[in-house]
């Protein structure tokens, strides 16, 4: 009999125990770990300008980059890595940054003009290199041409790279300069049908 009221007793303490110990474990909240907040796009940028202000160039790439991941829809992080490969005259990898950032706003001026400048220098390479190796010749002479001529259309231009400005001629004597002044004169007095602009050409 004191053997049954011993067991009975014990089961009533384990049973309280486990009562207890459910009892706590729901009192006790599951501890969710924090979350840290994003940092705003502008302090991103503040830091990436910073690091390229101190000619860390490869670590503000670094830090844009997160700001693009971050912030995917801004062009703001691509504008700047774009400027910054082409400032350090790689070129390709301005194009491709560039074009991130028309990805997000195709009227973008700055990335545009990236673009274009930079294809034209590794187009200008290029043809230096064919032309050294002489292999400038049959289709990619032609079409070399054909794009030249657009550019020079589009810009309203008659040459891509205009001459060296002629020396200006010495001055001369100040007789020389009247006799000159006269003859003229004359000239132009006996001419008066000449066409006035024949001395811009």
């Amino acid at each position: 009999m004191t053997t049954v009221k011993s067991l009975n007793r014990t089961g009533k303490l384990l049973g309280a125990l486990c009562c207890v110990a459910a009892l706590s474990a729901c009192a006790t909240a599951p501890q969710t770990p924090q979350i840290a907040a994003k940092p705003s796009l502008q302090s991103m940028l503040a830091q990436a300008g910073s690091a390229s202000g101190t000619g860390q160039k490869e670590q503000a790439v670094t830090l844009w980059k997160q700001a693009a991941v971050a912030y995917p829809t801004d062009k703001s992080p691509w504008l700047s890595i774009a400027q910054t490969r082409y400032e350090a005259g790689q070129y390709g990898d301005a194009i491709i940054n560039a074009q991130e950032v028309l990805v997000r706003d195709p009227n973008d001026t700055l990335a545009n003009s990236i673009i274009a400048i930079s294809g034209l220098r590794l187009s200008t390479r290029s043809l230096a290199d064919l032309s050294r190796q002489n292999n400038l010749s049959g289709s990619i002479r032609t079409e070399s041409q054909d794009l030249a001529k657009l550019l020079r259309e589009s810009l309203g231009e008659s040459v891509l790279v205009p001459p060296a400005p002629a020396p200006t001629p010495a001055a001369a004597p100040a007789r020389g300069k009247v006799a000159a002044k006269k003859a003229g004169g004359k000239a132009k007095a006996a001419d008066s049908s000449a066409d006035p602009f024949d001395a811009l050409k």
